[in-house]
Order: structure tokens, then sequence, then C-alpha cells
């Protein structure tokens, strides 16, 4: 089992929780584990079936983008950070 870190701005889709456990043996089938418990977070995370471009995901603070993305295997135990872009002027 491995826990997902909320983002404040996202808590409010997450029942409040600043962090979650999920299931999955790989960082895509936890974020689909997570967006089941908490379906209202999927608009939020995705575009259509693909993380949307301004939403980070660290693994153990590496950026998955720069590992196997989606298809990285988690080995239990382990933190994975959304972190979504924040633009403005």
């Amino acid at each position: 089992m491995s826990i997902i870190r909320i983002p404040t701005p996202l808590r409010q889709y997450a029942g409040g929780n600043a962090s979650i456990d999920v299931n999955g043996g790989t960082v895509g089938e936890a974020l689909g584990d997570l967006t089941t418990q908490y379906p209202d977070l999927r608009n939020h995370l995705y575009d259509g079936d693909q993380l949307r471009s301004f939403v980070n995901i660290y693994l153990n603070q590496e950026d998955i983008r720069y590992l196997d993305g989606a298809d990285t295997a988690l080995q239990g135990n382990e933190t994975l950070l959304i972190v979504p872009s924040i633009a403005g002027g």
C-alpha cells in the first residue's frame, strides 16, 4: 500500500484528506485507486485518460515524467505527491 499526498486546493474533492492510502503496482494503478475512492478528483487530475499537463506527480521526490510515467512501478509503502502547477501574473 502506498500513500498519495493531496495538495490543499484538491482536498475538498478528497473528503478533506491530506493523504490517502492507495493500492496499485504502478503509479497509474495507484492514481486509479485514488480516483475510484474519490471520483470528483478525476476531473481535476485527468483530461480523458491522460494526466493533465499541469498536474505533476512525484514518487519519492522524483517526477514520474523522468521515470516511466504512469507505468512507474511501486514497491509498496511509497509516497506519491500531487503537485499542480500554479501560474498567474
